[in-house]
């Protein structure tokens, strides 16, 4: 009898040429060896099917089995197994990777619309020591962000701002359309630059205690929730905070997508594996108060006992 697993796997490798099995998405890898391989293909392919193996237990286990290869991420290519992340990046610099996509790979780039604010421009402008130089914009498969000055490389796609040269490499470029960058002082001649990028996702954000109380005081409509034991919220907790038990889960997955959700725990880090679950879900607007009850108590409310 053939497993029905290994079915759904065999429809999956043939729906795409290129299939990525990996944890997290294209736009949002959930482990370095996926952000890896998702680097390498980016470079080279402007769209490919990625599935997830966080959000089913049965594709992540039963891929495995399908391939005989223990990891993830593992790439399909014509429905053929082609191997992990070792394997690909061995592959790409060796060039074997580019000839087995073939024509898949884009000839170019297309340029993207960035956006410089008059201060950034200026900001910029003070770091430009000659002709050659301009605005280099890496951005990473997680969305991480290097702005430098540079000079035109070979393979780099060109635009331009506010009169300011910008140089990005092709997988930037794919993830660059659309963003806005500015620069805001911080009123004693520092400052930093603001990135406004609609290409990406939504991401688990982080809130100081203070922030939470700044919030309620402001009167804004979230939910506190609170993912520590019973025992603990026993021993302490923060009032108004909705305990995320059974009925907790259900009554948060029945809200509408773009509530704002804060998380918290007794130091921060179960609240923030909690809150990329729910963000998998597709809430959008999700929070991890950082330091948990901890720093509440020693920040906001000391009357809230610390253990």
């Amino acid at each position: 009898m053939t497993d029905p697993i290994h079915a759904k796997i065999t429809e999956i490798v043939q729906s795409d040429k290129v299939v990525l099995f990996m944890k997290g998405s294209r736009h949002f890898p959930q482990c370095g060896f996926s952000a890896t391989v998702v680097g390498i293909l980016d470079k080279l392919l402007p769209s490919y099917k990625t599935v997830n193996v966080l959000s089913d237990p049965a594709i992540r286990d039963g891929i495995k089995s399908f391939s005989s290869w223990p990891t993830i991420p593992q790439l399909y290519v014509g429905g053929q197994f082609v191997g992990g992340c070792d394997i690909i990046r061995d592959m790409f610099e060796a060039g074997e990777l580019q000839a087995l996509l073939g024509a898949d790979a884009p000839a170019a780039a297309k340029e993207p619309s960035v956006t410089l604010s008059d201060a950034a421009v200026a900001a910029f402008r003070g770091a430009v020591e000659s002709a050659d130089d301009a605005l280099r914009i890496e951005i990473g498969p997680n969305f991480e962000y290097d702005l430098t000055v540079d000079a035109k490389k070979a393979g780099d796609v060109v635009t331009a701002s506010g009169g300011l040269t910008i140089v990005i490499d092709p997988a930037s470029a794919r993830r660059a359309d659309g963003m806005k960058i500015d620069f805001v002082s911080d009123g004693s001649g520092g400052g930093g630059f603001k990135i406004d990028n609609p290409n990406e996702p939504p991401r688990v954000r982080s809130l100081s205690a203070t922030d939470v109380k700044a919030m309620r005081d402001r009167g804004d409509a979230f939910e506190l929730i609170d993912v520590r034991t019973d025992a603990e919220r026993r021993t302490a907790s923060i009032a108004g905070a909705r305990w995320l038990d059974d009925a907790g889960a259900e009554h948060v997955l029945g809200l509408p997508k773009d509530t704002p959700l804060v998380f918290h725990c007794h130091h921060g880090t179960r609240s923030r594996a909690a809150a990329e679950r729910f963000l998998s879900q597709g809430f959008t607007r999700v929070y991890n108060l950082e330091g948990g009850i901890e720093a509440w108590s020693t920040s906001v409310d000391p009357s809230v006992p610390r253990y």
